[in-house]
C-alpha cells in the first residue's frame, strides 16, 4: 500500500513537471511567433528585408503603428547629445510631433515621449541609421539631398533651441554638432 501511494505521488510529480515544461515551451513558441509576425509586419511597412535591422527595430518597440516616430529619432538624439534635455528642446520635439502628423495619443507619439523621459539607447540611433541608409540608397540623388536637408534641418533646429547664453556664443554645442555630422554621413550614397 505504501508503494502504491508513493507510486501515485511520483506519477503526480512527474505529470506536474511535464505540464510545467509544456507551458514554458508553449510560452516560448508564442513569443517567437509574435516576434516573427511583428517583424513581418514591420518588413511590410518599411520595405526592409534585413532581418538584423528588423529585429533591432522590433526590440526597440518600433512597430508599424510607431514607425512614424522613427523619423523623429534624429531630433531626440541631438537633444540628448549633451547629456541633458532642455525644456526648449523638448518643446521643439513636441512641436515636431504634430508637424509629422502624429496625434498626441498615438502609439508613435507615446514612444517619442518615452524617449524624452530618459536618453534613448545607442541602439536606437544605430537602427535609425541602418533604416535610413537603406532608404536613402533607394532614392535618386535629388531625393536623397532633399531628405537629408529635411532631417538635418529639423535636427539642427532642435539643437539651436537651447543653445547659447543670453543670445551670445554658439547656439549648438560641440556634442550636438558632432552628432549632426554623424547623421549627415547616413545619407552618403
Amino acid at each position: 500500500m505504501a508503494e502504491e501511494f508513493l507510486g501515485d505521488r511520483r506519477r503526480a510529480l512527474e505529470d506536474e513537471f511535464f505540464r510545467r515544461q509544456e507551458r514554458e515551451l508553449l510560452q516560448q513558441l508564442r513569443s517567437t511567433q509574435e516576434e516573427t509576425s511583428g517583424q513581418a509586419a514591420l518588413a511590410s511597412a518599411t520595405g526592409l528585408s534585413d532581418s538584423a535591422v528588423l529585429h533591432t527595430l522590433s526590440t526597440l518597440g518600433i512597430t508599424p503603428d510607431t514607425l512614424l516616430a522613427l523619423g523623429l529619432v534624429p531630433l531626440v538624439v541631438v537633444a540628448w547629445a549633451d547629456g541633458a534635455l532642455d525644456a526648449r528642446e523638448r518643446q521643439a520635439i513636441v512641436s515636431g510631433l504634430s508637424a509629422a502628423g502624429l496625434a498626441a495619443d498615438s502609439p508613435a507619439a507615446q514612444l517619442v515621449h518615452s524617449w524624452l523621459s530618459a536618453p534613448p539607447p545607442a541602439s536606437l540611433l544605430a537602427a535609425w541609421s541602418s533604416y535610413t541608409a537603406d532608404l536613402a540608397a533607394q532614392l535618386t540623388p535629388e531625393e536623397r539631398v532633399h531628405l537629408r536637408e529635411s532631417v538635418l534641418g529639423r535636427a539642427r533646429a532642435v539643437a539651436e533651441a537651447a543653445g547659447g547664453f543670453l543670445g551670445f556664443g554658439s547656439r549648438i554645442s560641440s556634442a550636438e554638432e558632432a552628432l549632426l555630422q554623424q547623421l549627415a554621413t547616413v545619407f552618403a550614397a
